[in-house]
């Protein structure tokens, strides 16, 4: 179960979503979504999966070319956001056969980054 908190930090305000999670002979266990985020979720279309950028923000690296033979969970491209780096990674094993987006750029969420077919 995920639940909200604002924390106020030198007169500024932050949301943050805590998931509660269960501890069970020494590991650390959390619930199972019943589905993906529609964010993070590949769209599949004619031509390949589509990877799209799950929040707005600022591409540092580019970790692929077009032609590069991928597995699922490599890094595709590196986007900033709130000060932090998140890794994109491949949803599926393939090849990419697109790039929409180059170092330095700004994209949207739900922007489409990189093609994999």
């Amino acid at each position: 179960m995920i639940k909200v908190y604002k924390i106020k930090v030198a007169d500024k305000v932050y949301e943050v979503e805590v998931e509660s999670i269960s501890e069970k002979e020494g590991t650390i266990q959390t619930p199972k979504s019943t589905a993906p985020a529609a964010a993070e979720a590949p769209v599949k279309v004619g031509e390949g999966t589509k990877v799209e950028a799950p929040m707005q923000g600022l591409i540092v690296d580019v970790s692929v070319k077009v032609g590069s033979v991928v597995k699922a969970g490599d890094v595709l491209v590196v986007l900033e956001a709130m000060k932090m780096e998140n890794a994109i990674v491949a949803p599926v094993a393939g090849t990419v056969n697109l790039i929409t987006v180059s170092k330095g750029d700004t994209v949207d969420g739900g922007t489409v980054l990189v093609t994999i077919a």
